[in-house]
């Protein structure tokens, strides 16, 4: 095929809305393969003259809107920061939240009237979301003092019309809205098309991100295996289909990864898979690198996604499984319009993808330990250099240094990077307007990870520059007991996260303290640094089971002086006693000794310290020499 550089444009405005690569020519390898060394130069030069999304805020939108609901005889409109695929991580042209309010948390919920707004944010953004937003257009509120669903109905009347986006809408969270609005004799309205999509005239296009396949050596089951098992499981429930829109749950059971969604290997697409284990996969087929379609076989019918409604309407008289509280409203609505007999189900995928098989764990352990020597040659860097510099270029080096691993594929999420006063802000995110010096007599508050091709790493260090007060070195102490409580903890099969939550806690508590955040979540390989379903947290019971891996993160922020927080992952393995669980730690780097206050732990926290970092020692040490091996040994010495 004859080389079209200007036929490439509209992909090269779709690969400026897709998230930045550490190999920034890998879109090439799907859309142009076999273009010789010059037209790659060409293209990289037409790539760097296209605009980027542009997210500035911009306080005249928000009253734009409101001009708009007006004329659509809306009372108000609900504004998630979601998809079509129910994600953590989304895609510019679904940034309508931060497009419309200027707030770029990674959750949060707006509701907007005609006359007023409101932005529902948790205990992470309490302070950054007033920063990033106009209080003369709208209002910042804790999400559950009220919730969002119990303040709009408070300021409707009868006969109100509430607008909302089936498409972005999980079913579960449209019904629990349109029962709300009837106690007050308001009515949820589906729109056929979204309002703020009428007033975001440069809107991004899809992204275009190259597609390849997972190797078997890191996945550790064929994708064929994995449908034939929980096509099983489908059949099981009576139905002869389930729909997937979760992106994670399709790059699973398929074994691809791509990289349309920021920090995470994802695809946009939606799946539907048979109870005879034969999937239709709705994608972008110009997105496939070469080979895919073959390893996949014929048992996975590719179809564009632009034909998912005419999949969805292919299930008519059929009885089919969705989750009520990832698959959308727009779905379940498509389905029933279809004839479709829709059953409520868990999305199948989502346990057996949490309960990392053999091959997973080993992929993960080794990731795991290439990112602990990173991270000390970048802590060794940091003791002797980043005095001075600010948090962005603290950022900058620390990814320099990641990506010399010749497996990473980039960060895991948007480092969190604050010193002094910014660590105490929970998800705090660096900016050329926000972004401290690096100063002597504080904590800089470290929480970052990585994306390799063998697993999904999380970390935070806290990181005393210089001497510290001892307050923070008692604030400290009190989040390691934590932290150790939970890595030693012996529960018994079936405990939910919510048990264990409490043991990072107790010592703070104890205090008078506490931290507005979960204390882990569940961690995928090389998938979402956040995955379902398991968590430590208040709001968890769901059990805890071998093969999971969770964060043990615990913190303590200060507001206006600093921020804690201590974290590695964790793998859920069975106990030396029956029926018993316990944890292994498999994130390898040194908790800072000299921010403990060693009085303040017991013998055996002691003992724990020692015994994890001489573990450390034995399995970064081999990889590194010089500076930062010297230092490595400083850091692990018994306390």
């Amino acid at each position: 095929m004859a080389f079209d550089p200007e036929g490439l444009r509209p992909i090269l405005a779709r690969v400026k809305a897709t998230p930045a690569s550490p190999h920034p020519d890998e879109w090439m390898a799907a859309a142009c393969p076999h273009a010789s060394v010059e037209q790659r130069f060409q293209l990289r030069a037409m790539l760097a003259e296209t605009p980027e999304p542009a997210f500035e805020r911009d306080s005249s939108r928000i009253p734009a809107l409101q001009k708009l609901l007006a004329k659509l005889k809306l009372a108000a409109l609900l504004v998630p920061r979601s998809d079509e695929h129910q994600g953590e991580y989304i895609v510019a042209r679904a940034e309508r939240l931060r497009w419309l309010t200027g707030f770029s948390g990674s959750a949060g919920f707006a509701v907007v009237l005609r006359k007023a707004a409101a932005l529902f944010v948790d205990g992470r953004y309490t302070l950054q979301a007033p920063a990033e937003t106009d209080a003369a257009v709208i209002e910042c509120r804790h999400f559950r003092k009220p919730p969002a669903i119990e303040w709009l109905p408070a300021k409707l009347r009868k006969g109100d019309r509430v607008g909302y986006d089936p498409r972005i809408t999980a079913l579960s969270e449209a019904e629990r809205w349109r029962a709300a609005l009837a106690k007050v004799g308001a009515e949820l309205v589906a729109l056929d098309a979204n309002p703020i999509d009428q007033i975001w005239i440069d809107q991004p296009g899809d992204p275009f991100a190259s597609v390849h396949s997972q190797p078997l050596a890191f996945a550790g089951e064929a994708s064929e295996d994995k449908r034939k098992r929980l096509g099983a499981e489908i059949a099981a429930r009576g139905a002869a289909a389930t729909v997937l829109n979760q992106l994670d749950s399709i790059a699973w059971i398929l074994n691809v990864r791509g990289g349309d969604t920021p920090s995470t290997p994802l695809v946009q697409s939606f799946l539907v898979l048979a109870a005879d284990g034969h999937a239709t996969w709705f994608v972008d087929r110009q997105k496939l690198t070469a080979g895919l379609v073959q390893q996949l076989g014929n048992t996975v019918t590719i179809r564009p996604i632009e034909a998912f409604a005419e999949g969805l309407a292919d299930l008519a008289g059929k009885t089919v499984s969705i989750e009520p509280d990832t698959a959308t409203a727009w779905i379940e609505a498509r389905l029933a319009a279809a004839g479709a007999t829709v059953v409520r189900g868990a999305d199948p995928t989502v346990l057996p993808k949490a309960r990392k098989n053999a091959a997973e764990l080993a992929g993960t352990r080794k990731a795991h330990a290439r990112d602990g020597a990173a991270m000390v040659r970048f802590l060794t860097w940091f003791d002797a250099e980043a005095l001075g510099l600010s948090e962005l270029q603290v950022m900058a080096k620390l990814e320099e240094i990641r990506g010399e691993d010749p497996m990473y594929r980039g960060s895991s999420f948007t480092t969190i990077a604050g010193c002094g006063p910014n660590g105490a802000i929970v998800h705090y995110r660096a900016s050329e307007q926000t972004a401290r010096p690096v100063e002597t007599g504080t904590f800089f508050l470290l929480d970052s990870g990585g994306q390799y091709a063998d697993g999904t790493t999380d970390i935070t260090r806290t990181i005393p520059v210089g001497r510290v007060p001892r307050e923070l070195k008692r604030h400290f102490t009190l989040v390691l007991k934590g932290h150790i409580a939970v890595a030693t903890a012996r529960f018994p099969k079936g405990t939910g996260g919510v048990a264990i939550d409490a043991f990072a806690r107790r010592n703070l508590w104890a205090h008078g303290l506490d931290f507005d955040h979960g204390t882990g979540h569940g961690v995928g390989s090389y998938l979402g640094v956040h995955e379902g379903p398991a968590r430590l947290s208040p709001l968890s019971q769901v059990p805890l089971e071998p093969g999971m891996i969770l964060s043990n993160e615990p913190g303590y922020y200060k507001t206006g002086s600093h921020g804690i927080r201590i974290e590695n992952l964790l793998v859920v393995r069975e106990a030396s006693f029956e029926g018993f669980l316990d944890f292994e730690a498999i994130t390898f780097c040194p908790i800072d000794r000299r921010a403990i206050e060693v009085g303040l732990l017991d013998p055996a926290e002691r003992a724990w310290i020692d015994a994890y970092h001489a573990r450390v020692l034995k399995v970064l040490a081999k990889q590194l020499d010089g500076a930062a091996l010297a230092w490595l040994k400083r850091m692990t010495k018994p306390l």
